[in-house]
């Protein structure tokens, strides 16, 4: 969470209100971002991953910190998240600015996501790690579901520009 909380830092400071401001600039994100969805969709659908059965990575706790603060700040669905979606939530005419809005809805998230990782978390080890298929399972509907929400956001920018 902490990585995400850094790009809250990032975009609230600036890129945000850049993107929030360019219609063409979203638009673009938005585009790329739903190819990006549908692809990464695909991959996960035609290889779906499985738990291994392992323990944790081998190394400290620092380690083993920095790297999740790596994977989710330069996470590329992370950034489309709060540069693509985030300054649509945005109103340039309210009593907040922009930033302070993208801020607030950056850590909302960031705070949404950490509950629903740790639930993962502990779904994952306990009934999925026992059961390869149903992991197997899931990992497709959640290739699918990628597709069909890249698809949707594709088909939206085209449609409304």
């Amino acid at each position: 969470m902490i990585g995400y909380a850094v790009l809250t830092g990032v975009v609230a400071a600036g890129v945000g209100v850049l993107v929030a401001e360019s219609p063409s600039m979203l638009t673009g994100l938005s585009f790329v971002g739903g190819v990006y969805l549908v692809w990464h969709g695909a991959q996960t659908f035609a290889h779906p991953s499985t738990p291994t059965g392992g323990n944790l990575p081998v190394g400290s706790w620092r380690s083993t910190l920095w790297r999740g603060v790596g994977v989710s700040g330069l996470n590329p669905k992370g950034l489309l998240i709060f540069l693509a979606l985030l300054p649509q939530f945005t109103n340039q005419h309210a009593s907040w600015s922009v930033a302070a809005q993208i801020g607030v809805l950056g850590l909302v998230f960031t705070a949404t996501v950490a509950v629903f990782y740790s639930c993962l978390g502990a779904f994952v080890r306990t009934v999925l790690a026992a059961q390869p298929a149903a992991a197997r399972t899931i990992s497709r509907l959640s290739g699918a579901a990628m597709v069909a929400i890249g698809i949707a956001l594709v088909a939206e920018r085209l449609i409304c520009g």
